[in-house]
């Protein structure tokens, strides 16, 4: 019989699988003999039935009446007694942390007998009110469906009504009335009573936490952060501690190392008189942790032990929960603590440093996407004046964008192409798609704790909370800040970092990280941590990593960044600007000396950019791509020019012979599906001397850098091959030119050939093409266009978006390697590639090449190198020493 309950004192953290994150980490809390209130875990497998069903799972009942009668037991009274009544907390526990996400009921057990009870044992009218007043507010939301916004409103009218400026202001008889009115409200929009019978209460809470795993925000949530829907939530039933009981209480979020920075210290906010859920929502300002060692010497000392104790035991930054009642401190919950990419770099360095972990796991711990946030520019504050408004920096970084006010308009704004900064008082989970829309999130409540900077900090959005000078006013859209209005569309910057806000668009300069790549200066702290993790990449990754670079420049910022040598130089960008004359000329060429004559004036250009791409990659290879595209990108727009020539002729005017010379050859060589018609290696056959002019150039600047004392190594890539018949014929051209430049120039010229494997065919024939290629490179973009029958342009703005939003896809293809697909194709080709031909030099140079994990893809399926742009070189060499490491997720292909 399947077991669905575990007390607190059963589990560990090996078993989240099973009983969640938080369930997990409530049992190890246990184990190690800290003060956690006693409760049991309803696990995920529970979960999981009963989304299956839709009904409780069979003898779970039974399961949780046991648990609780021991829970009755060891607490020496039973749930909901009238005279002093047991109380319990249903909190949710995913298996990965969700913040805000799913629900929670707080107070479970109280009714109209024992909240008399409950203020004559406790001595606190007004605390027993307000605990009853909370179990209403979210069980009527959470759990019976009532809209959250009549609780809020209602909560407000009477603060408006009393003058009072938070909750601390009403007393137990205000209070009270406000019991009234949340009764009432739910008898009015659901129908019936709220449940008096505490275990009736129990039940329904259960079954709603399980429920809102398929709540919108959590599948939103969960989309966004690659968790699979199967997994289900936990639930956390526990013996209510209170915080809420009066000044010498109070509750917080603690962390044993600033989640912003990294930097070392106790971080953490504190809300006397309040719940957990008040620190977290923000709805008061909290006062930073160490405030807590004057208002509770006692407590602060024995929770800077249990933080040390934790952080020892887990070996990495801890997020803590606690609450203090009457004096006594309780651990409510611990998770490896979310972190912004600084911290993430500083603290994997810190704990290697003080052997906490080893260096290994170290850089396990980083990852390539926060390295490339790390690398976009910061503001030139040197550059701006006074700060519009200063908060607390909860998530560093850059952002700019027009201020909005309400996610809906966040989310709107954001799809026409626009950047945004959503303004809130505080946030809550439904403000979870504006958050995603937005460049950044800005608040006048709340801290480093709050909802606000913790969603903001997991998903990598600059944040910047408790921005006391602001007054929002998200009904009028505006907010107020020493004296000036900024209406809704007005463009702010928000600095991350600092915790400050400009008027307007603030300048950018590089990042430290970023003048680190370019110019090799070091600093203490973070640069040198991501110094140490690079280092130790480069020490333990097998894939190279080169650069896709078509000009002098990016190559040789590509090699500053790291790269070895050149995956990808797209010779058709070479053909753009000014020199697009030569290639219409070629095109519009009437005979064989006109074609001979424009290609000729083609050849010393080319030749000029291949001799500087080698020179900047001396020693390295360089692989260049002969012309892919179809020649009529070349052309001017077809519509452009039926316009010019219709406007000449209406004028009684001759339209230029040139323009309709262009006309002619347009409609000419129009094509219904470009990108599947007469490109790639099929231009180098039908158009004759187009491929022996781009190898004479490669075949020269070879010879000039040869002659000037470089060491030149060009790889010469024949794009979109089908059938190796069409490789053998254009690798014949292509030896004949190379001859002909060797004999002409006593200079012997060598250049591996090799072709682009993005064709399903090429993959499903790769050992018949090995014969005749020297390397394969995967170009992982078409690949996946022809794989998938998609054309890019077209259908990721056409219903990309519907697809993910349904499950299709849970990253786009084009971002992220499809492996089942696209993936199978890749390993089939690497295999009869190499069998056919041992030792192949197998890359990819498809912009997956920089996709953290299509990276470990590559590695697990034995390619030797990766090619990507240069900014992302740092990203694949970290990411490429990641995927050598065991344990790391290299050999999973999903």
């Amino acid at each position: 019989m399947v077991r669905y309950v575990y007390d607190f004192t059963e589990g560990g953290r090996d078993l989240a699988g099973l009983l969640g994150g938080k369930g997990a980490n409530l049992a190890e809390m246990t184990r190690l003999g800290l003060p956690v209130p006693p409760g049991f875990t309803v696990t995920t497998e529970a979960c999981r039935a009963f989304l299956a069903t839709g009904a409780e799972p069979a003898g779970l009942a039974d399961e949780i009446a046991e648990h609780l009668a021991a829970l009755e037991r060891a607490a020496g009274r039973p749930l909901g007694r009238p005279d002093d009544p047991l109380l319990l907390s249903v909190r949710s526990g995913a298996r990965f942390s969700m913040p805000g996400m799913m629900e929670t009921i707080l107070d479970i057990g109280l009714g109209d007998d024992c909240v008399l009870g409950l203020a004559e044992v406790s001595g606190n009218e007004r605390f027993a009110w307000d605990s009853y007043r909370r179990l209403l507010q979210m069980f009527g939301t959470t759990v019976m469906g009532v809209d959250g916004a009549l609780f809020a409103k209602a909560l407000s009218d009477l603060k408006t009504a009393r003058g009072a400026t938070d909750d601390l202001a009403l007393d137990a008889s205000d209070l009270a009335g406000l019991v009234r009115t949340y009764k009432e409200l739910i008898r009015r929009e659901t129908g019936e009573d709220f449940p008096q019978s505490p275990h009736e209460q129990l039940r329904r809470a259960v079954l709603a936490v399980f429920e809102s795993w398929r709540g919108e925000r959590a599948r939103l949530y969960r989309r966004r952060e690659h968790i699979a829907d199967e997994l289900g939530t936990a639930v956390d039933v526990q013996t209510m501690v209170f915080g809420n009981l009066g000044p010498d209480s109070g509750s917080g979020v603690a962390f044993t190392r600033d989640p912003a920075t990294g930097r070392p210290g106790l971080y953490g906010d504190y809300l006397a008189d309040a719940q957990g859920e008040d620190v977290v929502a923000g709805i008061r300002n909290t006062v930073p942790l160490t405030a807590l060692e004057e208002l509770d010497p006692a407590s602060y000392a024995e929770l800077r032990r249990h933080m040390r104790t934790l952080e020892t035991h887990y070996r990495d930054l801890c997020d803590i929960e606690f609450t203090i009642e009457r004096g006594r401190l309780w651990m409510l919950q611990t998770r490896v603590g979310k972190r912004t990419a600084e911290a993430a770099f500083t603290i994997a360095a810190q704990l290697a440093d003080e052997g906490l972990i080893t260096p290994e796991e170290s850089l396990a711990r980083v990852g390539g996407d926060g390295l490339a946030r790390l690398m976009f520019p910061r503001f030139d504050t040197a550059a701006v004046g006074a700060p519009l408004a200063h908060g607390v920096p909860a998530s560093p970084g850059a952002a700019v964008g027009a201020a909005v006010f309400d996610p809906a308009e966040a989310v709107r704004r954001a799809a026409a192409g626009e950047k945004v900064v959503l303004v809130r008082q505080e946030t809550t989970p439904d403000d979870l798609p504006g958050m995603i829309a937005a460049q950044a999130v800005l608040t006048s409540r709340g801290g480093k704790t709050s909802h606000a900077a913790v969603v903001a900090r997991g998903m990598g959005r600059v944040c910047v909370c408790g921005a006391e000078e602001l007054g929002v006013d998200a009904g009028a859209r505006r907010f107020t800040a020493g004296g000036t209005t900024v209406e809704e569309g007005t463009v702010i910057s928000v600095d991350g970092s600092a915790g400050t806000v400009y008027l307007g668009a603030a300048p950018l300069v590089d990042s430290a990280v970023m003048r680190y790549f370019e110019t090799g200066e070091r600093s203490r702290g973070l640069v040198e941590a991501v110094a140490g993790a690079m280092r130790r990449a480069d020490g333990v990754r097998r894939l190279e990593v080169r650069a896709n670079a078509d000009t002098p420049q990016d190559a040789a910022r590509a090699r500053r960044f790291g790269a070895q040598g050149v995956g990808l130089c797209r010779t058709e960008h070479m053909f753009l600007g000014e020199r697009r004359k030569l290639v219409e000329a070629m095109i519009l060429a009437r005979d064989g000396s006109e074609r001979e004559k424009a290609l000729g004036a083609l050849l010393p250009l080319q030749r000029e950019d291949f001799a500087g791409i080698l020179e900047a990659m001396d020693g390295l290879p360089v692989t260049i791509r002969l012309i892919d595209p179809p020649l009529h990108e070349f052309l001017p727009d077809r519509t452009a020019l039926a316009v010019r020539i219709a406007t000449a002729e209406a004028r009684g005017a001759v339209p230029d012979r040139h323009d309709t010379e262009l006309l002619e050859a347009v409609d000419r060589m129009h094509e219904e599906n470009p990108m599947l018609g007469l490109r790639g290696v099929r231009l180098g056959l039908v158009v004759p001397g187009l491929v022996a002019m781009q190898v004479r150039a490669i075949a020269e600047a070879v010879v000039e850098r040869t002659r000037s004392g470089g060491a030149p190594k060009a790889e010469i890539m024949v794009p979109l091959v089908g059938a190796v018949e069409e490789l053998r014929l254009e690798r014949a051209e292509v030896e004949r030119v190379l001859a002909e430049v060797s004999e002409e120039s006593g200079v012997p010229v060598r250049c591996p050939v090799g072709t682009m494997i993005e064709l399903p065919r090429a993959a499903l024939t790769a050992g018949r093409i090995a014969e005749e290629a020297e390397f394969f490179s995967f170009g992982t973009n078409d690949l996946t266009q022809t794989t998938w029958g998609f054309s890019r342009d077209d259908v990721e703005a056409a219903f990309f978006s519907a697809y993910l939003d349904k499950g299709i896809f849970a990253t786009s293809p084009f971002e992220t390697l499809d492996r089942a697909g696209v993936g199978r194709l890749v390993r089939i080709a690497v295999g009869e590639g190499r069998a056919a031909r041992p030792g192949l030099k197998i890359g990819v140079c498809g912009e997956h090449g920089g996709d953290p994990d299509s990276i470990r893809f590559f590695h697990a399926a034995g390619l030797d190198y990766v090619s990507c742009s240069p900014f992302r070189v740092p990203v694949a060499r970290l990411e490429a020493g990641r995927a050598a490491l065991p344990g790391t997720g290299a050999s999973d292909t999903r």
